[in-house]
């Protein structure tokens, strides 16, 4: 599926995300990027470090958009398995997820990535299992 400009801007409209503090920014065959200015509401109990949580959805998130990226119309994924190690407290106001898948078998996607700080530190990593779906219309 072709992922366009629009595509990505209608995402980082929705709600949800928004209070997050996520954005897509980058999509291409396989791999995305991502990126995580945390809000205040995300940032408990620490202030000034987003949760863990929400490090898992923006590394969840990244990993989907790389494999929408490849998938023809109609279809989409959903998250079966998601292994993620934190390595570094998270403290800062932006964080970049880059994802990629490593392997594919049939429906099921293996992927990768990892959430790196504006200082390059890496905070978390992780691998994830997708499978891509037939969306019923």
């Amino acid at each position: 599926m072709e992922i366009t400009s629009t595509d990505m801007e209608q995402f980082n409209e929705n709600p949800l995300y928004r209070t997050l503090g996520i954005r897509i920014l980058e999509v291409g065959k396989g791999s995305a990027r991502g990126l995580l200015e945390p809000t205040e509401i995300v940032c408990w109990p620490f202030p000034g470090q987003p949760h863990g949580g929400i490090l898992y959805t923006l590394m969840d998130t990244t990993m989907a958009w790389a494999i929408l990226s490849g998938l023809e119309s109609g279809y989409n994924c959903a998250t079966i398995h998601l292994d993620i190690q934190y390595t570094a407290p998270a403290k800062g106001k932006r964080f970049y997820c880059v994802s990629k898948t490593v392997f594919r078998a049939g429906r099921i996607h293996f992927m990768q990535g990892e959430v790196r700080d504006a200082e390059e530190r890496l905070v978390a990593m992780a691998q994830g299992t997708f499978r891509v779906i037939k969306i019923d219309r």
